[in-house]
Parts: structure tokens; sequence; C-alpha cells
């Protein structure tokens, strides 16, 4: 078995685009209509985000229990970047062993999405 992507509904695409691909850094492979939804996929190789925006789905709550981590290779040029563009870090940075470091903010949807550097 082979993970291939995690599916996320979000409100806005333009916004949902923009920071996928301008603050965490993914490109976008494909994007296109389904019917009632517009389907955007980002990411390099095997693994990618789907992005879905339906009327259907305006509503939603993206739950406490998801987040999403992202590596980064300098944690701290990550979080100004970050603080730069206006989001908030809701936590972190943590340091919870000796070879990973985090913080986690808030995507335009509501979801969780961290930055970690690893040693």
């Amino acid at each position: 078995m082979k993970f291939l992507w995690t599916t996320i509904h979000v409100k806005n695409m333009e916004e949902s685009l923009k920071f996928y691909q301008e603050v965490v850094g993914l490109k976008l492979s494909d994007r296109f209509n389904a019917g009632p939804m517009e389907i955007s996929f980002l990411g390099e190789g095997d693994t990618k985000l789907e992005l879905i925006c339906s009327e259907k789905f305006q509503n939603f709550n993206p739950g406490n229990g998801v987040s999403m981590g992202f590596k980064v290779e300098s944690l701290d040029a990550a979080l100004n970047m970050v603080k730069e563009k206006g989001y908030e870090v809701i936590t972190g940075p943590l340091q919870p062993n000796p070879h990973i470091k985090y913080f986690i903010f808030l995507d335009p949807n509501g979801y969780k999405v961290q930055f970690a550097e690893q040693s």
C-alpha cells in the first residue's frame, strides 16, 4: 500500500492555493473542475495535498485533531516569514527532543500547519 494524498476542504481556492504555494512552498501539480467542485493537487513526487472547493462544504469545521507537518531547513527563517505574512503562531516554537523543533499556525481555512526543523 502507498499513501497518495490528503484531502482538505477549502472555502476559497485562490486564497488556499496562494497560501500553500507561497507560504508552504508546494507546487501546483493539477487543477480541474469536477462537476460542482474545483479540485487542486499540490506537491511533487508521490504524496500530494488535495484541495477541494465546493459551495456544499462552505460551512465545514476543520477540527482540532488534524494538523499537517512540513519540513523546513531553518525554523527561525520560517517563523519570520510566517509572521511577516501576517499569520499568527498558535503553538511554539517547541523542542520536544534534541532532534526536532516546530511551531504551529493556522492556514486560511483554520487547519493547523506545523513547520518543523529536524536534525
